[in-house]
């Protein structure tokens, strides 16, 4: 077995990775933008349009499209170290799969612990 296809799924993972953050962010700050941004920002980066493509498309440069993708990127993230909205989501999200799972685990034994586990993590969500 060679690396390639290791470093290659590798790679892909990476990728993935970085086009669902850019999603979260996009989906939480996306309104932030202006309507040219989003435009050109939902082409590249989810039409999967490429640079070329998204500059013919809306009448800028191939640079300018590149510069485009970039800010916008940069300035969802500044969005999130301000805000943290995205962080509080999948804080909430986590905390919500151990409460469903404390349910669970409390219907097959009837351990109250597990209700007042529940009761913390639900304060707990109330405080974010």
């Amino acid at each position: 077995m060679t690396k390639c296809p290791a470093l290659c799924i590798i790679a892909q993972v990476m990728e993935m990775e970085k086009i669902l953050e850019q999603a979260l962010l996009y989906d939480f700050y996306g309104e932030l933008l202006t309507e040219h941004q989003k435009q050109v920002y939902e082409d590249v980066v989810f039409g999967d349009l490429s640079l070329s493509e998204a500059a013919e498309a809306h009448g800028i440069s191939r640079q300018g499209v590149h510069d485009l993708v970039r800010r916008c990127d940069k300035a969802l993230r500044e969005y999130e170290e301000k805000l943290g909205l995205v962080r509080k989501f999948e804080k909430t999200r986590n905390l919500l799969k151990e409460i469903h799972r404390l349910a669970g685990e409390f219907e097959e034994t009837g351990n109250r612990e597990c209700v007042r586990k529940i009761a913390g993590l639900s304060e707990e969500i109330g405080e974010l």
